[in-house]
């Protein structure tokens, strides 16, 4: 499963936290904000913090923070055991 990752949209900073079936977990400046699910490639569904179940309505926000999460491209680690040779 993908790792949490931070983005940055027009200024705010979120975490992601992936939970599995493109569903994920977002902070926003350090608290929990809400839950969303990929719809498409363009919208995304914000679920409702008591039932997780979907709320079907238009967020340009959330929309923001999915095209975002398509976007983030993950940096590769570094091999621990490579040593450059002088």
């Amino acid at each position: 499963m993908q790792q949490p990752f931070d983005i940055t949209i027009a200024n705010i900073d979120y975490a992601v936290f992936p939970e599995g079936n493109d569903t994920y977990v977002i902070f926003k400046e350090g608290k929990e904000y809400v839950h969303i699910q990929k719809d498409t490639d363009t919208q995304w569904i914000k679920l409702d913090p008591e039932t997780a179940t979907p709320v079907f309505e238009t967020n340009e926000e959330i929309n923001s923070i999915g095209a975002a999460i398509l976007a983030y491209v993950p940096e590769e680690e570094e091999d621990e055991d490579y040593e450059e040779e002088a």
